[in-house]
């Protein structure tokens, strides 16, 4: 079964609407919305069971294909546990699941790279960009809407330096606001997280932030945390006062204000798939052959970009999987990167990927084997 190349690109600019929010539940039927994607075309020669494990952020879309796929493929069983980045990256190298999700690219400075081409053998693990997901900064304070974070302030605040809702940093990107003195309440993710590992490149990208981005939130920051990306955007619910940064698909499930964020060129710019659109299409590619590993520019001047976007990865291998296991990935992955899968994530708050990037990870997918 061969998703990939079957049909054109499509591009990340140009279906962006958000016709519905995406769900927590990973059951298989989460995600469901009117018009969504064709499912899967069926193979009625596949059977088996695809383990995986990873991001959090990339739950929503996971279970949409899960559940498209399976239907058509009534034979295959998919098992995803949204772990986080961390753990999926780990369970991958011990060698537990066949591919992890991963809110960023195997790392050089922990020797992931070097791991997990081990635990393939016969060949190399590859870096798969397969969803786009904004990162939104999120906030809970009755009456302020349109909310506006220069980067210097959303450093400040998340390294416990700007405490209050009214401070002079906040009042200076708001000069029309009403704001209160509430304590500001910085929650954080407590597992280890692409999505804080994208944050704080960010952070340290624009906001003097002094503390080397990493998966794992800095304890000198300090702060609150929650665990996943589900319980962020449940704490940022209940708590007055609370702030703090998830997946755009998360913070349209639940209804939360989102702020605008400056740009490097000092536009604040509010987030939707359109201006994330920006940011992601400028991305460089610095992996080789099928690894497809990104470097995105989070200081972009680009007129009307969004500049805080992750892109999840499913890390895999090119060759030494079992002949089971990299049937199965291929036909899944296959599916995920063909334009229905890609579209399918319109109605979820992703993004489907840039058609120049699309068409490199559809080679890569049919290099599996």
């Amino acid at each position: 079964m061969k998703y990939a190349g079957r049909l054109a690109a499509a591009t990340l600019a140009g279906v962006l609407s958000l016709a519905a929010c995406g769900t927590d539940d990973n059951s298989g039927d989460a995600g469901a919305t009117a018009g969504a994607a064709a499912p899967a075309q069926g193979d009625d020669s596949l059977k088996g069971t695809i383990n995986a494990a990873g991001s959090s952020a990339q739950a929503n879309a996971i279970a949409e294909w899960k559940k498209n796929f399976q239907s058509s493929n009534p034979g295959v069983s998919i098992n995803y546990n949204p772990s986080g980045s961390g753990a999926g990256v780990q369970a991958f190298i011990q060698g537990t699941v066949a591919f992890a999700g991963s809110d960023s690219a195997l790392k050089d400075d922990k020797g992931e790279p070097a791991q997990a081409d081990a635990r393939c053998k016969t060949g190399k693990a590859i870096n798969l960009p397969m969803v786009t997901g904004p990162v939104a900064v999120v906030y809970n304070l009755p009456g302020v809407d349109g909310l506006q974070l220069s980067p210097k302030t959303v450093g400040g605040i998340f390294n416990s330096k700007i405490t209050k809702w009214d401070d002079p940093a906040i009042k200076a990107d708001n000069p029309d606001a009403k704001l209160p003195s509430t304590a500001i309440q910085a929650f954080h993710r407590s597992d280890e997280s692409g999505t804080s590992d994208n944050f704080t490149k960010f952070l340290k990208a624009t906001a003097e932030w002094p503390y080397e981005p990493a998966k794992a939130w800095p304890a000198e920051a300090q702060g609150q945390g929650a665990k996943g990306s589900d319980g962020i955007a449940s704490s940022i619910k209940s708590t007055e006062g609370a702030i703090s940064y998830v997946e755009l698909s998360f913070a349209e499930n639940s209804q939360l204000q989102k702020a605008k964020v400056a740009n490097g060129s000092g536009e604040f710019v509010e987030l939707t798939p359109e201006n994330a659109a920006k940011t992601v299409e400028a991305a460089q590619v610095e992996g080789t052959g099928n690894d497809l590993k990104l470097k995105i520019d989070y200081a972009t001047k680009a007129s009307g970009a969004y500049p805080i976007v992750l892109v999840t990865y499913e890390i895999t291998c090119e060759k030494g999987l079992s002949a089971d296991d990299a049937k199965l990935v291929k036909s899944f992955l296959g599916y995920t990167s063909s334009d229905e899968g890609q579209q399918a994530l319109t109605s979820l708050g992703y993004a489907p990927l840039p058609s120049s990037l699309l068409t490199k990870v559809r080679t890569a997918v049919e290099a599996i084997s």
